[in-house]
């Protein structure tokens, strides 16, 4: 007898709203071309391959035109049963992009994921293992990956030696205890929609010191679960992991068949 959670209704906001100027393409970071069609594309086409979400909302950079029409033909593409497509304008910031697309998402949904266009090679079990863990009695979820470099902490240094080595080491974080933090990240929707209204007041600051949606709902004091990300999940930001991921997508079994 199969006792597995039944999935809840789930629905993924995909942020595509970067601008994209470390890479350096004068362009939408989502619009840059990855093996030949937009980094957008892959992320759309991964998502709708692992088969978790009956919604779709796309974040995209607002007043984005020719990304807002290959979603649309993309729309067009897809057979009976797929996920529902909705786009809406990102804001001018991360968290702005993702409380946008959380008003746009559909009633009777259970659970919401977010990620990163930006991670457009994300292997489909991750997304799986996310929304088991969402099913199983997670409020909150993220993947992650153990970081294989020694990571110090450091502050500015003072004195004469400041202008040739700026930054003193002040310790050495235990690195059994560090994870590196991917996407898609999964939450009850009603959790992720108390965190953002929460987040809604931060000022300046306190809003520059928020990196991920896991934060807001730590902040909140809801316990976050972690699963088994993926090395090929790695985020496009600059020129060096574009050529990575065309290098993955070469491949002899193609970067989201490969299990990291």
């Amino acid at each position: 007898m199969n006792t597995a959670p039944k999935r809840p209704v789930t629905a993924v906001i995909l942020v595509a709203a970067g601008s994209g100027q470390r890479l350096g393409y004068g362009m939408p970071k989502a619009a840059v071309p990855l093996g030949g069609e937009p980094i957008l594309m892959h992320a759309l086409r991964g998502i709708v391959a692992a088969g978790i979400a009956s919604q779709v909302c796309i974040a995209l950079p607002a007043g984005e035109q020719e990304l807002r029409r290959l979603c649309e033909d993309f729309r067009l593409e897809l057979v009976d049963g797929g996920p529902l497509l909705t786009m809406v304008d990102g804001g001018a910031s991360r968290a702005d992009s993702v409380r946008s697309a959380l008003a746009a998402v559909e009633d009777g949904t259970e659970a919401v994921l977010v990620h990163d266009a930006a991670r457009a090679l994300t292997p489909e079990p991750v997304f799986h293992r996310v929304v088991q863990a969402l099913a199983a009695g997670a409020d909150a979820v993220i993947p992650v990956i153990p970081v294989v470099d020694t990571v110090k902490t450091v502050a500015a240094t003072e004195g004469p030696a400041a202008d040739i080595a700026p930054e003193l080491v002040t310790g050495t974080a235990p690195r059994e205890e560090l994870r590196a933090v991917q996407t898609p990240q999964g939450f009850k929707l009603s959790v992720l929609r108390q965190a953002h209204e929460a987040a809604s007041g931060f000022d300046e600051r306190q809003a520059a010191a928020v990196t991920d949606d896991a934060m807001l709902v730590e902040l909140l004091g809801v316990p976050v679960h972690a699963v088994r990300g993926a090395s090929q999940s790695l985020k496009i930001t600059t020129p060096l992991d574009l050529i990575i991921a065309e290098g993955l997508l070469e491949g002899p079994l193609g970067a989201r068949w490969v299990e990291g």
